[in-house]
């Protein structure tokens, strides 16, 4: 399985795929915006336009072996249109990049086989999972950083932080880069991952740090009355692949 293709080549989606072009890979990359396809040419990506709401067909795009999902669209129909699209091409895995925000703060650590909300995203990713015509991994990341998107440059223009006393859930760019690899070289289908950093600083902590140590002003945080938190555990993701960290000190970055 040496095709892939990745729907939303976008902050994730672009690095990820020209990562996957030097592990020998064939990439075929997807974007809503024509102005982007030179971008992705440039980098060697066989580029496409490809927008899920529209309800076009994505044939050779779609010819692939191994289909990357990377898009933010909570778009149900416009997925349930992908998704008789996936049945009917030569896709036989999918790797879908869903996100932690689907679990509650209920004050606990949050594992696989905790409930989730009723929402689009689950809605989407139930579609995935119960799908008999091909193997989905769903890879659930917690808040995405790296590169340009720095959490010192968050909550601006006077914007309160909430629940101070709250832990952050953050996973490095690389970590997800590597670990969507992973399950790719191990065969690792039919899967749900949390994937998030085990440091767990609380949010008055971490954004402090963030913010002084790039000569921002001190953040100002609500005063929230009600306590609530989660922790994401990725305990899961580390014993079936393996795998290690590469940015495990959430303060030191």
């Amino acid at each position: 399985m040496r095709n892939i293709s990745v729907l939303g080549c976008g902050w994730l989606g672009k690095s990820l795929s020209i990562s996957l072009l030097d592990e020998g890979f064939s990439v075929k990359g997807s974007t809503t915006s024509e102005e982007k396809l030179e971008l992705l040419e440039d980098n060697n990506i066989d580029p496409y336009i490809v927008n899920i709401s529209e309800f076009e067909e994505f044939d050779s795009f779609l010819n692939s072996d191994i289909l990357i999902i990377a898009i933010t669209s909570k778009d149900v129909d416009g997925f349930e249109n992908l998704i008789s699209q996936i049945e009917n091409s030569s896709i036989q895995k999918v790797i879908f990049i869903s996100s932690t925000s689907v679990y509650a703060r209920l004050n606990k650590v949050m594992t696989e086989e905790d409930a989730v909300l009723n929402t689009p995203l689950t809605e989407i990713e139930n579609l995935f999972r119960e799908n008999i015509f091909f193997e989905t991994t769903i890879i659930r990341f917690a808040g995405l950083f790296g590169d340009v998107r720095q959490p010192y440059n968050w909550f601006k223009n006077g914007r309160k932080i909430p629940q101070p006393k709250g832990f952050v859930n953050m996973i490095h760019k690389e970590d997800c880069i590597e670990i969507i690899h992973e399950v790719i070289a191990q065969n690792c289908w039919n899967q749900t991952f949390n994937a998030c950093s085990n440091h767990h600083p609380t949010r008055r902590e971490f954004y402090t740090i963030a913010k002084l140590s790039n000569d921002f002003e001190v953040p100002e945080f609500e005063n929230n009355e009600v306590y609530e938190w989660k922790i994401i555990s990725s305990k899961k993701v580390q014993e079936v692949l393996d795998y290690t960290f590469i940015h495990d000190d959430l303060l030191s970055i």
